[in-house]
Formats: C-alpha cells, sequence, structure tokens
C-alpha cells in the first residue's frame, strides 16, 4: 500500500463528507525485540501496524478520530465520526492547519539493512552482551539483555496541499547486571541505540560499562546534610534540561504556566549554558525532515549563552501566542492530536574533560543517579533523590546513596561553572557533565 495516496485520498474525502480543513496522518511499521536472560532466549516479539489519524476542521471547531485498520469503510466511518465531533466542540478561530511546503534536510535516516541481517545475529548480540558483562567477578546475577529495532513510514497530507513523508528505523541493545559484596547488592545497566545497525556500539563497551556501573557503587555511605558543589555526570545531565524543556513549552508560556514566561532575551543562566533544539542533527534519534503536521524541523537556539533566545511551539498554539510555528509539533504517533516537543535537544559542550571538573572540586557531589522530578517547569524550584560520588580536595573518595538535591531553576542555572565536553549527541535529550557551584544537599 502506499501511504502517501492513502493519506492523500483520505483529506480529499474528509471534504467531501463536510470538513472544512483536513489533515491525514498515517503510518506504517514494525517492531523486534528480543529479550535474553541467563543465556537463554526468554521472549522474542514482532508487531507490525499502520493506521492512521483524522484531523478535521469545521467553522473552526476541531476534532479527531483515527484507525488502525486503513480498509476505506473503516476510515469513512471514523472520519465521520471526527466530523461529528467537530460539530459539538468550541471554535477557536486559532485552529489552522501549516501551510509550509517545504522539508527540512535531515539527511539518511533509514537503515536498509537492519532487516537484512539474519534473526541469530540480532539475539547472538544480546547473548554476548550479557555474557560478557557477567565475566566480572564482582558480577553475581544477570537483569537481562535485549535487542529491539523499528523501522516505519509516515506520510501527512492536508487540505492546504501538504504531501510528504519519511522512512526511518532505528536498532538498540543493552544489557543489566546486579553486583555484590557480602549483604550488599548494586545494579548497572547499559544500552546503546542508534538510526543504523553499523553504528552501534561494540559489545565489550556496553557491557563493561554496565558491570563498572553496578559493582561502582558497592560500599556507599553517608554524608552530612551541608552545601556542596554538585557536578553531573553525563549519564544523568539530562534531568536538568527536562523541567527547562516544559517551562519553554509554548502553551504553558501563553496559560502563565512556566517560571520562564516573560524572560524572553533575558539572561536566565550562566553565560556557560547554551541550550540547541536541533530537529535535522544527521542520525539523530529524534531527527525528522518535518515534525508531527507538516512543518519543517530545524535547528534552534533556546538559551544562547545563558539567554533566552525562544520556546517551543505548534501551529495552533504559535498562532495564538502570534507567532509562527518552530516546527515543535509533537505526535506519539497515528492515535494522538499533535503536542508540543523538543527534537535532538542538547546543552552544548564545554572545554573540560569529566576528570578535570572532579579534580577541580575541593568539596562536593558526583551524581550519577537522579530520581524524581527535576525542576519543576511552573515555578522552578528543584529537588530530586541522587546517588554518586562523594569528592573531596578533587578525589573520589567513596558512593553515596539516599541523599537530596535541591535548589531553585535560578540558582542552578546560573550556578553552572564548568562544562565538560563529554556530550554524547546519540541521545534525544542530553548534555555533557557541568558542575553548579554550590546546592543544597540532604543527607544524615
Amino acid at each position: 500500500m502506499n501511504i502517501r495516496e492513502t493519506a492523500e485520498r483520505y483529506v480529499a474525502e474528509c471534504l467531501k463528507k463536510g470538513a472544512d480543513a483536513a489533515e491525514v496522518y498515517v503510518e506504517s511499521g514494525r517492531r523486534l525485540s528480543v529479550r535474553i536472560r541467563n543465556g537463554a532466549v526468554e521472549t522474542v516479539q514482532e508487531a507490525a501496524g499502520r493506521g492512521a489519524g483524522f484531523r478535521v476542521f469545521v467553522k473552526n471547531a476541531m476534532a479527531f478520530a483515527h484507525s488502525n485498520d486503513l480498509s476505506e469503510k473503516t476510515c469513512e466511518k471514523a472520519i465521520e465520526r471526527a466530523i461529528s465531533f467537530a460539530r459539538i466542540t468550541t471554535p477557536d478561530p486559532n485552529n489552522i492547519l501549516p501551510d509550509d511546503p517545504g522539508v527540512g534536510d535531515a539527511g539518511p535516516l533509514y537503515d536498509p539493512e537492519i532487516e537484512t541481517i539474519p534473526l541469530e545475529r540480532k539475539i547472538d548480540l544480546a547473548l554476548k552482551a550479557e555474557e560478557t558483562a557477567l565475566k566480572d567477578a564482582r558480577i553475581t546475577l544477570s537483569g537481562g539483555a535485549n535487542y529491539g529495532e523499528g523501522e516505519g513510514e509516515i506520510a501527512l497530507a492536508n487540505s492546504h496541499g501538504l504531501l510528504k513523508s519519511y522512512r526511518a528505523t532505528s536498532c538498540s541493545f543493552g544489557v543489566s547486571v546486579v553486583a555484590a559484596k557480602d549483604d550488599e547488592r548494586s545494579s548497572g545497566g547499559e544500552s546503546c541505540g542508534r538510526r543504523f545497525f553499523a553504528d552501534l556500539k561494540t559489545v565489550p563497551e556496553v557491557a563493561e560499562r554496565a558491570a563498572w556501573k553496578a559493582w561502582r557503587m558497592l560500599g556507599a555511605k553517608p554524608v552530612k546534610t551541608q552545601r556542596a558543589s554538585v557536578v553531573f555526570d553525563a549519564d544523568v545531565a539530562y534531568a536538568l534540561l527536562g523541567g527547562i524543556l516544559g517551562a519553554v513549552n509554548g502553551e504553558r508560556v501563553l496559560q502563565g504556566a512556566s517560571f520562564l514566561a516573560g524572560k524572553l532575551d533575558r539572561k536566565i543562566g550562566s553565560g556557560l549554558m547554551t541550550l540547541i533544539d536541533d530537529g535535522l542533527r544527521p542520525k539523530g534519534p529524534a531527527s525528522a525532515p518535518f515534525d508531527g503536521e507538516g512543518v519543517p524541523k530545524r535547528t534552534r537556539v533556546i538559551v544562547e549563552k545563558g539567554v533566552l533566545r525562544g520556546y517551543l511551539y505548534n501551529t495552533i498554539v504559535a498562532a495564538r501566542a502570534g507567532v509562527q510555528s518552530t516546527g515543535n509539533a509533537s505526535r506519539g504517533g497515528f492515535s494522538s492530536l499533535p503536542g508540543i516537543g523538543p527534537h535532538n535537544f542538547y546543552m552544548e559542550a564545554g572545554i573540560h574533560k569529566p576528570e578535570d571538573i572532579v579534580r577541580a572540586t575541593r568539596r562536593g557531589l558526583l551524581v550519577t543517579e537522579v530520581t524524581g522530578y527535576g525542576i519543576n517547569p511552573v515555578n522552578g524550584h528543584f529537588s530530586g533523590g541522587v546517588a554518586g560520588f562523594w569528592i573531596e580536595n578533587g578525589k573520589i573518595v567513596h558512593p553515596v546513596r539516599g541523599l537530596t538535591a535541591a535548589g531553585s531553576a535560578e540558582e542552578m542555572l546560573n550556578g553552572i561553572d564548568m562544562v565538560g565536553n563529554d556530550l554524547d549527541l546519540n541521545r534525544g535529550l542530553t548534555a555533557p557533565t557541568f558542575r553548579i557551584r554550590e546546592l543544597q544537599i540532604g543527607g544524615v
């Protein structure tokens, strides 16, 4: 089935049945997952599916329906339901569709080799990851290993003449293990995800890091409540970005539910902090030529050397705010309406090696695990559970658990005084290692 033709045909059907404007989002894909434990294959699952979402507009009122069956009879019923819903919803003149025919250059996103690689090789990847991690004498249990892949095609058409599509793939593998010492247990895991199979890390890179993460936390000790420097390891540095993302969501800003509302072009953080949203990064996990409603994705600076430069918008929220869409319509699939979300969102790398940041810290905490909500996007308060390693005079002295770190967004963002050079752009939400000059740490 040609899903571009399908999308275009059902837009015409929406108009024929009474919609003033319409958008049809069609998705077709396949997913494979393999689960390993103790050298045996626990599960192999493959699923294929497709479906369409119908967003219709009647006298400025909008409604949505979807179907996981692309047959004409079923889709026509879904379209009729959407139109009947639109006739009872509240009109809004900002309920509009995009009309930009362009697409962004996201580079190659589809690996044709993934499907041709034998299943046995993919299973072997997970088996070897587990086997390699268990070779470490400090590792006593396997938490399991996995391999996964997905491929899909998306086509989007609307009544302004937009007709766009792209294909994309992804693949990943990982392992988790448990280390033990006397009565103490500690778990650790590592995974790697890429667009192309050939770009995956080697088994030793992933497995040995999983084992290291498990045993490195054995022997954790408490520390007293105090104010001290806090270094966020690159593995958890994304925790800072989550709250900022919520606060630069244009809908939150419009609702006054963001601590960054009204701060455009004002300094909100350290001059060492530059945040980028890059929907076109080559082979990026969230890269695509267009967003969830067909607007071309782009590369944007959201925070430039501590100065807030922009918010994220989809078409309807942008119209309400009196601005243009930034190409940040997010979509969970054919069954959901477009919301607002980032693409490949990251903090720019700095100049320091991570070990130099630790060496430059007289007393503080290297955070390697986080729990909790991070920065609250509404009020800017930060609080969360943390674990990691205590630093004294530039050296890691022992692991620590059961701590909290708390502060305000202003204190955290302005307190960044060192940024690492270890940025991993293969994550969709990522930051390098960075240090906050001082935060409140809750201990014993």
